[in-house]
C-alpha cells in the first residue's frame, strides 16, 4: 500500500530524502466530522498536511459571533498551524472537522529540521502560506468595505447546489459572512419579499440568480 507522503501531489517536488525524512517522521490521523483539531490557547505541536476531507478554522469574539477565517481541504496545509510553530505562539483560533478527514502530523521538531534543510520543502511551506494570506486579507477587506447584502447574495450563489437550493440556517449564513444572525435573517426576508429567494426552515432556494448576481456586483 502507497505511502500517503506519495498520494500527495503538493509534496511531488521533494526530492527523495525529502519524502524518505517525511515518512519517517510524520504520524497519520483520521478524525470523524465534528472533532475538534485544535483550540484557543493550545500549543502547535504538529505541522499539519491535510491528505482529504473539510476542516473549518474559524475565530470568536468576546461578543460570542463567529467568523469562519478558511478552511483547509485535500493538499492545504494550516497557515495558524504554520504561524504558530515558526513564532511559538499558541493558538488563537478553532479548527472543527466539517467531514472526515485524513491528515499527515510532522512533529514540530522535525519540522524545523526540515525547513531548515529543504528548499523544496520551504518553498512549498511559504507558497501556502502566502495564498492564505492573501485571502485573509480579502476577507478583511470584504468584512470592512463591502455591504453585507451583497455579501450575502454572492455566498447564496456559491453555496447554491445544481437545483439552485442550499440546506443552511441563518446562523450558518451568519458564521460564513462573520455577522450577526440577526441582520442575516432580515436581509434574507428582503430578498424573500423581492421574489429572489425562497426562504423554508432550514432551505434557500434561488429563485432570480441574475439579481443576486447584479447585487453580488458578478
Amino acid at each position: 500500500m502507497a505511502h500517503l507522503v506519495d498520494q500527495l501531489d503538493v509534496l511531488n517536488p521533494l526530492q527523495e530524502p525529502d519524502r524518505a525524512f517525511l515518512k519517517q517522521h510524520c504520524q497519520r490521523m483520521t478524525l470523524p466530522a465534528g472533532k475538534t483539531v485544535f483550540a484557543p490557547d493550545m500549543e502547535a505541536a504538529h505541522f499539519i498536511l491535510l491528505a482529504n476531507g473539510s476542516v473549518k478554522v474559524s475565530q470568536t469574539g468576546q461578543s460570542g459571533r463567529e467568523i469562519i477565517l478558511y478552511r483547509i481541504e485535500g493538499g492545504d496545509s494550516c497557515i495558524l498551524t504554520t504561524s504558530c510553530l515558526l513564532s511559538g505562539e499558541h493558538y488563537n483560533a478553532e479548527a472543527v472537522t466539517e467531514t472526515e478527514v485524513t491528515a499527515l502530523l510532522l512533529p514540530a521538531s522535525s519540522f524545523n529540521e526540515l525547513i531548515a534543510k529543504s528548499v523544496a520543502f520551504r518553498q512549498m511551506v511559504f507558497a501556502n502560506y502566502a495564498t492564505r494570506i492573501a485571502s485573509l486579507i480579502h476577507l478583511v477587506e470584504e468584512v470592512t468595505f463591502e455591504k453585507i447584502d451583497s455579501r450575502l447574495a454572492h455566498k447564496l450563489l456559491i453555496l447554491a447546489d445544481p437545483e439552485e437550493t442550499l440546506d443552511a440556517t441563518h446562523q450558518i449564513l451568519a458564521t460564513e459572512l462573520g455577522s450577526a444572525r440577526e441582520v442575516i435573517s432580515r436581509h434574507l426576508k428582503e430578498f424573500d419579499r423581492n421574489g429572489w429567494i425562497e426562504v423554508s426552515r432550514g432551505q434557500i432556494k434561488l429563485l432570480d440568480k441574475e439579481a443576486l448576481r447584479l447585487l453580488a456586483g458578478e
